[in-house]
C-alpha cells in the first residue's frame, strides 16, 4: 500500500522513496485562477467566453496547445505567427498577476512536506509545464525546497509525456522506481505513470484516474 491512513484526514508517505517530484500549479500554488482570468481575457478579446470548466481541461497543458484548445472551442483559426503573439499575450497578463504573488500563496502543507522530506534526506525536484515556475519559486520564496528544477523551458513535449519526470529523475540521480509524484491533473497523472512512478494525486478522485492514492492537498500528508 503506497499511503497508510495517519488520521481522519492525513495519511502517511512512504519512507522508502529517495525522491518526491511535486508539479506546481494546483499543487504547491494556486495559479489556476490566475491563468483562467487570463484565458479569459484572452477569449473575450477574441469575441467569444470562456469558462471555469474549460479551463479545468488545460491543467498540466503546454502553453501553446492550451491556445490551440481555446481557439478551436472558440473556432478561431489563425495563422501560426497571430497564434505566438496571442500566446504571448496572455502569458503577459498572467505575469501581472503572478507579480504579486508572495509566500503567503503557497498553499498549506507544501512547506512543512518540503522541509519535512529534506530532513529525511529525500531528494526533491519541481516537475511542471510551466514556462514561468522559476518566477513564480522567487516570488514565493520556495526555490531552496528544491534540488532541481524541470520546467517547460527544458522539455520538448508536454503531459501526458513523461519526459518532464524522467528529466528531474535523471537531474535527481534517482532511478524512477524510486521517485514518488505529486500532482494535480490527469495529463500529469498519465505522465507520471507512463515515467514508470508512483503518484499522489491532488485533488478529487474522480479527476484523477489511475493515481495511488489522491488527496485534497498537502495539507492532508504526512511523512
Amino acid at each position: 500500500m503506497l499511503l497508510t491512513a495517519h488520521s481522519m484526514t492525513q495519511h502517511t508517505l512512504p519512507t522508502d522513496k529517495k525522491a518526491f517530484i511535486f508539479d506546481l500549479d494546483g499543487v504547491l500554488v494556486d495559479t489556476a485562477t490566475f491563468h483562467y482570468q487570463a484565458w479569459k481575457r484572452l477569449a473575450n478579446s477574441l469575441g467569444f467566453d470562456f469558462t471555469w470548466q474549460q479551463n479545468e481541461k488545460l491543467k498540466g497543458v503546454s502553453r501553446q496547445q492550451s491556445l490551440e484548445y481555446l481557439l478551436d472551442w472558440g473556432n478561431v483559426d489563425l495563422p501560426s505567427t497571430e497564434k505566438q503573439r496571442l500566446a504571448a499575450r496572455k502569458n503577459d497578463w498572467y505575469l501581472e498577476l503572478v507579480a504579486g504573488m508572495t509566500h503567503w500563496d503557497v498553499l498549506p502543507g507544501a512547506f512543512r512536506l518540503l522541509r519535512a522530506a529534506q530532513a529525511k534526506g529525500i531528494r526533491t525536484a519541481l516537475g511542471s509545464a510551466s514556462k514561468n515556475a522559476q518566477l513564480i519559486l522567487a516570488h514565493t520564496r520556495t526555490a531552496e525546497c528544491f534540488d532541481a528544477v524541470i520546467d517547460g523551458n527544458s522539455v520538448s513535449r508536454s503531459k501526458p509525456h513523461p519526459e518532464v519526470f524522467l528529466n528531474a529523475a535523471r537531474a535527481l540521480d534517482v532511478p524512477v522506481s524510486d521517485c514518488l509524484v505529486f500532482e494535480d491533473a490527469q495529463a500529469g497523472i498519465e505522465a507520471a505513470i507512463a515515467a514508470g512512478m508512483q503518484v499522489v494525486g491532488i485533488g478529487h478522485p474522480a479527476d484523477l484516474k489511475g493515481a495511488d492514492m489522491v488527496v485534497p492537498g498537502l495539507v492532508d500528508l504526512t511523512l
